[in-house]
Protein backbone atom coordinates (compact mmCIF):
# COMPACT_ATOMS: atom_id res chain seq x y z
CA UNK A 1 0.00 0.00 0.00
CA UNK A 2 1.13 3.48 -1.05
CA UNK A 3 2.79 5.97 1.96
CA UNK A 4 1.69 9.25 0.11
CA UNK A 5 2.97 11.96 1.86
CA UNK A 6 4.08 15.81 0.06
CA UNK A 7 6.63 17.45 1.45
CA UNK A 8 9.44 19.54 1.27
CA UNK A 9 12.63 17.59 0.06
CA UNK A 10 15.87 18.54 1.24
CA UNK A 11 17.77 20.57 -1.34
CA UNK A 12 20.18 17.80 -2.42
CA UNK A 13 17.44 16.48 -4.47
CA UNK A 14 17.59 20.16 -6.10
CA UNK A 15 21.29 21.06 -6.36
CA UNK A 16 23.17 17.82 -6.61
CA UNK A 17 23.16 16.98 -10.21
CA UNK A 18 24.45 13.57 -9.76
CA UNK A 19 22.05 12.41 -7.10
CA UNK A 20 19.87 11.37 -10.02
CA UNK A 21 22.75 8.87 -11.84
CA UNK A 22 23.00 7.21 -8.14
CA UNK A 23 19.38 6.65 -8.11
CA UNK A 24 19.05 5.26 -11.61
CA UNK A 25 22.38 3.31 -10.75
CA UNK A 26 20.81 1.85 -7.39
CA UNK A 27 18.41 0.10 -9.38
CA UNK A 28 20.88 -2.01 -11.01
CA UNK A 29 20.08 -5.96 -9.94
CA UNK A 30 23.73 -6.83 -9.02
CA UNK A 31 25.30 -3.71 -7.68
CA UNK A 32 25.74 -3.46 -4.05
CA UNK A 33 27.19 -1.02 -1.70
CA UNK A 34 30.70 -2.48 -2.48
CA UNK A 35 30.20 -2.60 -6.47
CA UNK A 36 28.98 0.83 -6.13
CA UNK A 37 32.24 1.86 -4.62
CA UNK A 38 34.37 -0.25 -7.06
CA UNK A 39 32.52 1.89 -9.73
CA UNK A 40 33.14 4.98 -8.53
CA UNK A 41 36.97 4.27 -8.02
CA UNK A 42 37.00 3.41 -11.49
CA UNK A 43 35.33 6.27 -12.86
CA UNK A 44 35.85 9.02 -10.68
CA UNK A 45 31.67 9.90 -10.68
CA UNK A 46 28.40 7.58 -11.13
CA UNK A 47 27.50 9.59 -13.67
CA UNK A 48 30.61 9.02 -15.54
CA UNK A 49 29.92 5.04 -14.96
CA UNK A 50 26.23 4.96 -15.84
CA UNK A 51 27.25 6.61 -19.66
CA UNK A 52 30.27 3.74 -19.88
CA UNK A 53 30.45 1.38 -22.70
CA UNK A 54 29.82 -2.23 -21.94
CA UNK A 55 33.65 -3.09 -22.11
CA UNK A 56 34.90 -0.36 -19.67
CA UNK A 57 31.85 -1.73 -17.19
CA UNK A 58 33.61 -5.10 -17.34
CA UNK A 59 37.28 -3.63 -17.03
CA UNK A 60 35.71 -1.91 -14.02
CA UNK A 61 35.92 -5.29 -12.48
CA UNK A 62 31.67 -5.62 -12.17
CA UNK A 63 31.34 -8.40 -13.99
CA UNK A 64 29.75 -9.12 -17.58
CA UNK A 65 26.55 -9.94 -16.17
CA UNK A 66 26.12 -6.71 -14.23
CA UNK A 67 27.33 -4.89 -16.58
CA UNK A 68 24.75 -5.96 -18.89
CA UNK A 69 22.40 -5.71 -16.47
CA UNK A 70 23.26 -1.82 -16.27
CA UNK A 71 22.94 -1.64 -20.08
CA UNK A 72 19.49 -3.46 -20.28
CA UNK A 73 18.26 -1.08 -17.73
CA UNK A 74 20.14 1.95 -19.06
CA UNK A 75 18.35 1.50 -22.49
CA UNK A 76 14.53 1.68 -20.25
CA UNK A 77 15.32 4.21 -17.70
CA UNK A 78 16.31 7.67 -17.71
CA UNK A 79 17.52 9.08 -14.28
CA UNK A 80 15.41 12.33 -14.64
CA UNK A 81 12.25 9.68 -14.75
CA UNK A 82 14.03 8.45 -11.43
CA UNK A 83 14.31 11.48 -9.71
CA UNK A 84 10.21 12.79 -10.90
CA UNK A 85 9.16 9.35 -9.02
CA UNK A 86 10.95 10.26 -6.09
CA UNK A 87 9.07 13.79 -6.22
CA UNK A 88 5.79 12.69 -6.83
CA UNK A 89 5.99 10.17 -4.27
CA UNK A 90 7.45 12.78 -1.68
CA UNK A 91 10.27 10.55 -0.99
CA UNK A 92 14.00 12.06 -0.19
CA UNK A 93 17.17 10.22 -1.20
CA UNK A 94 21.02 10.89 0.03
CA UNK A 95 23.71 9.29 -1.44
CA UNK A 96 26.34 7.80 0.85
CA UNK A 97 29.04 10.80 0.22
CA UNK A 98 27.09 13.81 0.99
CA UNK A 99 26.93 16.23 3.41
CA UNK A 100 23.39 14.90 4.91
CA UNK A 101 23.46 11.85 5.14
CA UNK A 102 23.70 10.20 8.90
CA UNK A 103 26.90 9.99 10.31
CA UNK A 104 26.30 7.32 12.45
CA UNK A 105 25.75 4.65 9.42
CA UNK A 106 28.29 6.55 7.06
CA UNK A 107 30.78 5.44 9.66
CA UNK A 108 30.07 1.66 9.47
CA UNK A 109 31.00 -1.35 7.18
CA UNK A 110 28.89 -1.52 4.56
CA UNK A 111 26.62 1.67 4.13
CA UNK A 112 23.87 1.45 1.83
CA UNK A 113 25.13 4.40 -1.38
CA UNK A 114 21.51 5.07 -1.50
CA UNK A 115 18.76 6.03 1.38
CA UNK A 116 15.29 6.98 0.75
CA UNK A 117 13.10 8.29 3.67
CA UNK A 118 10.03 10.31 4.21
CA UNK A 119 10.04 12.47 6.79
CA UNK A 120 13.40 13.75 9.14
CA UNK A 121 16.65 12.15 9.00
CA UNK A 122 19.20 14.46 10.54
CA UNK A 123 22.84 13.93 9.36
CA UNK A 124 24.10 13.75 13.41
CA UNK A 125 21.64 12.32 15.62
CA UNK A 126 23.19 12.61 19.22
CA UNK A 127 20.52 9.96 21.22
CA UNK A 128 18.99 7.26 19.34
CA UNK A 129 18.78 4.03 20.93
CA UNK A 130 16.79 0.80 18.88
CA UNK A 131 14.15 -1.69 20.14
CA UNK A 132 13.98 -4.99 18.85
CA UNK A 133 12.24 -8.06 19.13
CA UNK A 134 9.93 -10.99 18.32
CA UNK A 135 8.00 -10.68 16.08
CA UNK A 136 5.28 -13.18 18.26
CA UNK A 137 5.62 -11.71 21.52
CA UNK A 138 4.22 -12.63 24.95
CA UNK A 139 2.24 -10.09 27.01
CA UNK A 140 5.00 -9.05 29.01
CA UNK A 141 7.67 -8.33 26.01
CA UNK A 142 4.79 -5.60 25.22
CA UNK A 143 4.66 -4.11 28.56
CA UNK A 144 8.48 -4.29 28.17
CA UNK A 145 8.58 -2.95 25.19
CA UNK A 146 6.16 -0.24 25.69
CA UNK A 147 7.99 0.93 29.31
CA UNK A 148 11.12 1.18 27.74
CA UNK A 149 10.20 3.08 24.72
CA UNK A 150 7.74 5.62 26.39
CA UNK A 151 10.71 6.47 29.27
CA UNK A 152 13.12 6.67 26.38
CA UNK A 153 11.71 9.01 24.54
CA UNK A 154 10.46 11.48 27.26
CA UNK A 155 14.01 11.20 28.06
CA UNK A 156 14.82 12.70 24.73
CA UNK A 157 15.74 9.64 23.18
CA UNK A 158 14.92 8.24 19.46
CA UNK A 159 13.27 5.28 19.26
CA UNK A 160 14.17 3.32 16.16
CA UNK A 161 13.03 0.10 14.95
CA UNK A 162 11.65 -2.29 11.87
CA UNK A 163 8.07 -1.71 11.82
CA UNK A 164 7.37 -5.36 12.27
CA UNK A 165 4.78 -6.95 13.83
CA UNK A 166 5.27 -7.73 17.56
CA UNK A 167 7.98 -5.68 19.33
CA UNK A 168 9.14 -3.67 16.94
CA UNK A 169 5.30 -2.03 16.35
CA UNK A 170 4.69 -2.02 20.00
CA UNK A 171 7.97 0.41 20.84
CA UNK A 172 7.22 2.81 17.99
CA UNK A 173 3.53 3.08 19.10
CA UNK A 174 4.15 3.56 22.38
CA UNK A 175 7.27 6.18 21.52
CA UNK A 176 4.38 7.99 19.44
CA UNK A 177 1.72 8.09 22.16
CA UNK A 178 4.23 9.24 24.65
CA UNK A 179 4.98 12.28 22.12
CA UNK A 180 8.51 11.17 20.99
CA UNK A 181 10.40 10.30 17.64
CA UNK A 182 10.72 7.09 16.60
CA UNK A 183 11.78 5.69 13.05
CA UNK A 184 11.66 2.69 11.54
CA UNK A 185 13.75 1.35 8.72
CA UNK A 186 11.85 -0.90 6.20
CA UNK A 187 12.39 -3.87 3.92
CA UNK A 188 11.30 -2.72 0.89
CA UNK A 189 10.41 0.62 -1.38
CA UNK A 190 9.47 3.39 0.87
CA UNK A 191 5.65 3.32 -1.90
CA UNK A 192 4.35 -0.01 -0.01
CA UNK A 193 4.69 -0.23 3.74
CA UNK A 194 4.50 -3.72 4.97
CA UNK A 195 3.20 -4.58 6.84
CA UNK A 196 -0.02 -3.36 5.68
CA UNK A 197 -1.51 -2.36 8.83
CA UNK A 198 1.23 -0.49 10.22
CA UNK A 199 1.08 2.23 7.07
CA UNK A 200 -1.34 4.33 9.26
CA UNK A 201 1.66 4.29 11.88
CA UNK A 202 3.92 5.17 9.56
CA UNK A 203 2.14 8.23 8.39
CA UNK A 204 1.77 9.19 11.91
CA UNK A 205 5.69 8.46 12.13
CA UNK A 206 6.40 10.81 9.30
CA UNK A 207 3.62 13.55 10.77
CA UNK A 208 5.47 13.91 14.25
CA UNK A 209 8.74 14.81 12.94
CA UNK A 210 10.02 10.93 12.63
CA UNK A 211 10.94 9.26 9.34
CA UNK A 212 10.43 5.94 7.36
CA UNK A 213 13.38 4.93 5.95
CA UNK A 214 14.89 2.22 3.57
CA UNK A 215 18.09 1.57 1.02
CA UNK A 216 15.31 -0.22 -1.39
CA UNK A 217 14.02 1.46 -4.71
CA UNK A 218 10.74 2.55 -5.05
CA UNK A 219 9.06 -0.29 -6.51
CA UNK A 220 10.92 -3.11 -4.32
CA UNK A 221 8.89 -5.09 -3.06
CA UNK A 222 9.64 -6.78 0.43
CA UNK A 223 11.48 -9.81 0.32
CA UNK A 224 12.75 -12.15 3.40
CA UNK A 225 16.54 -12.17 2.62
CA UNK A 226 15.49 -7.84 2.68
CA UNK A 227 15.25 -7.91 6.64
CA UNK A 228 18.89 -9.05 7.80
CA UNK A 229 20.42 -6.44 5.78
CA UNK A 230 18.05 -4.10 6.95
CA UNK A 231 18.96 -4.60 10.36
CA UNK A 232 22.69 -3.01 9.91
CA UNK A 233 20.80 0.12 9.04
CA UNK A 234 18.50 -0.17 12.23
CA UNK A 235 22.08 -0.30 14.43
CA UNK A 236 24.15 1.73 12.28
CA UNK A 237 21.94 4.64 13.02
CA UNK A 238 21.94 4.49 16.66
CA UNK A 239 23.87 4.04 19.68
CA UNK A 240 22.84 1.14 20.89
CA UNK A 241 20.35 -2.21 20.49
CA UNK A 242 17.89 -3.25 23.27
CA UNK A 243 16.48 -6.60 22.80
CA UNK A 244 13.10 -7.10 24.30
CA UNK A 245 12.19 -11.04 23.42
CA UNK A 246 14.08 -13.46 20.67
CA UNK A 247 14.74 -16.67 19.97
CA UNK A 248 18.64 -17.49 19.42
CA UNK A 249 18.21 -17.98 15.98
CA UNK A 250 16.27 -14.51 14.97
CA UNK A 251 16.41 -11.37 13.35
CA UNK A 252 16.54 -9.91 16.44
CA UNK A 253 19.76 -11.78 17.34
CA UNK A 254 21.47 -10.64 13.92
CA UNK A 255 20.35 -6.98 14.47
CA UNK A 256 22.80 -7.78 17.79
CA UNK A 257 25.58 -9.36 15.17
CA UNK A 258 25.38 -6.43 13.31
CA UNK A 259 25.60 -3.88 16.41
CA UNK A 260 28.94 -5.48 17.45
CA UNK A 261 30.44 -4.99 14.50
CA UNK A 262 29.32 -1.76 14.62
CA UNK A 263 30.29 -1.20 18.21
CA UNK A 264 27.22 0.07 19.56
CA UNK A 265 25.62 -1.24 23.21
CA UNK A 266 23.69 -3.99 23.09
CA UNK A 267 20.92 -4.39 25.87
CA UNK A 268 18.70 -7.52 26.84
CA UNK A 269 15.86 -7.45 29.01
CA UNK A 270 15.68 -10.71 30.86
CA UNK A 271 13.08 -13.18 30.90
CA UNK A 272 11.55 -16.24 32.07
CA UNK A 273 14.15 -19.44 31.52
CA UNK A 274 10.72 -21.19 30.66
CA UNK A 275 10.16 -18.84 27.91
CA UNK A 276 11.27 -19.24 24.43
CA UNK A 277 11.05 -16.10 24.10
CA UNK A 278 13.79 -15.23 26.22
CA UNK A 279 16.25 -17.65 25.01
CA UNK A 280 17.97 -14.93 23.14
CA UNK A 281 17.85 -11.96 25.77
CA UNK A 282 18.98 -14.26 28.54
CA UNK A 283 21.70 -15.73 26.43
CA UNK A 284 22.79 -11.80 25.64
CA UNK A 285 22.81 -11.07 29.38
CA UNK A 286 25.29 -14.09 29.93
CA UNK A 287 27.61 -13.01 27.18
CA UNK A 288 27.91 -9.80 28.79
CA UNK A 289 24.94 -7.59 27.61
CA UNK A 290 23.51 -5.35 30.04
CA UNK A 291 20.44 -6.36 31.89
CA UNK A 292 17.62 -3.82 31.41
CA UNK A 293 14.27 -3.67 33.30
CA UNK A 294 13.74 0.15 32.35
CA UNK A 295 14.68 2.62 30.24
CA UNK A 296 17.23 4.20 33.34
CA UNK A 297 19.41 1.25 32.38
CA UNK A 298 20.01 2.68 29.04
CA UNK A 299 20.27 6.25 29.99
CA UNK A 300 22.91 5.09 32.39
CA UNK A 301 24.84 3.11 30.35
CA UNK A 302 24.92 5.82 27.80
CA UNK A 303 25.46 8.12 29.70
CA UNK A 304 22.63 10.33 29.19
CA UNK A 305 21.19 12.39 31.66
CA UNK A 306 16.93 11.85 32.20
CA UNK A 307 15.47 15.46 32.07
CA UNK A 308 14.01 16.55 35.70
CA UNK A 309 10.59 15.78 35.76
CA UNK A 310 8.27 19.05 37.75
CA UNK A 311 5.33 17.33 39.38
CA UNK A 312 3.09 19.69 37.52
CA UNK A 313 3.94 17.96 34.41
CA UNK A 314 3.25 14.78 35.62
CA UNK A 315 0.42 12.81 34.67
CA UNK A 316 1.41 9.41 36.43
CA UNK A 317 0.50 8.78 40.40
CA UNK A 318 3.49 8.07 42.47
CA UNK A 319 4.80 4.67 42.85
CA UNK A 320 3.15 3.31 45.98
CA UNK A 321 5.20 0.98 48.82
CA UNK A 322 7.88 -0.98 47.88
CA UNK A 323 6.74 -2.05 44.54
CA UNK A 324 8.48 0.87 43.04
CA UNK A 325 6.08 0.77 39.54
CA UNK A 326 3.97 3.24 37.65
CA UNK A 327 0.92 2.90 35.90
CA UNK A 328 2.35 4.09 32.54
CA UNK A 329 1.54 1.10 30.61
CA UNK A 330 -1.96 0.90 32.25
CA UNK A 331 -3.37 4.29 31.11
CA UNK A 332 -5.59 2.88 29.12
CA UNK A 333 -7.72 2.10 32.23
CA UNK A 334 -5.75 3.71 34.69
CA UNK A 335 -5.41 1.47 36.95
CA UNK A 336 -1.96 0.07 38.21
CA UNK A 337 -2.39 -3.38 37.63
CA UNK A 338 1.47 -4.49 39.24
CA UNK A 339 -0.09 -3.03 42.39
CA UNK A 340 -3.27 -5.30 42.60
CA UNK A 341 -1.35 -8.30 42.15
CA UNK A 342 1.46 -7.57 44.54
CA UNK A 343 -1.44 -6.42 47.24
CA UNK A 344 -3.40 -9.63 46.34
CA UNK A 345 -0.31 -11.47 47.03
CA UNK A 346 0.85 -9.92 50.16
CA UNK A 347 -2.76 -10.32 51.80
CA UNK A 348 -3.03 -14.03 50.76
CA UNK A 349 0.92 -14.31 52.11
CA UNK A 350 0.32 -18.27 50.23
CA UNK A 351 1.43 -19.59 47.19
CA UNK A 352 -1.35 -18.37 43.98
CA UNK A 353 -2.19 -19.59 40.64
CA UNK A 354 -1.94 -17.07 37.76
CA UNK A 355 -5.75 -18.03 37.29
CA UNK A 356 -6.51 -17.64 41.18
CA UNK A 357 -5.40 -14.19 41.34
CA UNK A 358 -7.35 -13.33 37.87
CA UNK A 359 -10.57 -14.64 39.87
CA UNK A 360 -9.82 -13.03 42.54
CA UNK A 361 -8.71 -9.63 41.14
CA UNK A 362 -11.31 -9.36 38.14
CA UNK A 363 -7.80 -8.65 36.13
CA UNK A 364 -7.24 -10.45 32.40
CA UNK A 365 -4.98 -13.84 33.31
CA UNK A 366 -2.94 -12.09 30.27
CA UNK A 367 -2.29 -9.04 32.37
CA UNK A 368 -1.72 -11.12 35.39
CA UNK A 369 1.07 -12.68 34.08
CA UNK A 370 2.72 -9.91 32.44
CA UNK A 371 2.46 -8.31 35.53
CA UNK A 372 3.94 -10.81 37.62
CA UNK A 373 6.71 -11.37 35.13
CA UNK A 374 7.58 -8.01 36.25
CA UNK A 375 7.33 -8.87 39.62
CA UNK A 376 9.46 -11.35 39.12
CA UNK A 377 12.21 -9.49 37.77
CA UNK A 378 11.71 -6.54 40.58
CA UNK A 379 12.44 -9.23 42.90
CA UNK A 380 9.05 -8.79 44.76
CA UNK A 381 7.44 -12.07 43.71
CA UNK A 382 9.01 -15.76 43.39
CA UNK A 383 7.36 -18.05 41.32
CA UNK A 384 7.25 -21.15 43.14
CA UNK A 385 5.29 -23.73 40.93
CA UNK A 386 3.78 -23.87 37.20
CA UNK A 387 2.11 -20.36 36.80
CA UNK A 388 2.66 -20.46 40.96
CA UNK A 389 3.57 -17.53 43.03
CA UNK A 390 4.32 -16.44 46.47
CA UNK A 391 4.94 -13.00 47.73
CA UNK A 392 8.59 -12.95 48.30
CA UNK A 393 8.48 -11.13 51.95
CA UNK A 394 6.44 -14.38 52.73
CA UNK A 395 8.82 -16.71 50.58
CA UNK A 396 11.72 -15.47 53.48
CA UNK A 397 9.80 -15.98 56.06
CA UNK A 398 8.89 -19.39 55.39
Amino acid sequence: MSLNNQQTLPETIATDPELKYWVAMHRVYGIGPARFRQLLRHFGSIDVAWSAPFSALVAAGIGQENARSLEELRSQSDPDHEMETLERLGISALRFDSPGYPKSLAETYDPPPVLYFRGELPATEQNAVAVVGSRRCTAYGREMAKRISSGLVQSGVAVYSGLARGIDGTAHRAALEAGGRTVAVVGGGLDSIYPAEHEQMAREMVGTGGAVVSEYPVGVRPKPEHFPRRNRIISGLTRGVVVVEAVRKSGAMLTVKWALEQDREVFAVPGSALSVNSEGPNWLIQQGAKLTTSHLDVLDELSISPPAVKPADSKIEPAQGELGVDSLARKDNGIDIEYRVHEHLSSVGAPCHADEISRSTGIKVAEVTSALAVLGLKGLVDEVGPMTYLNRTASRSN
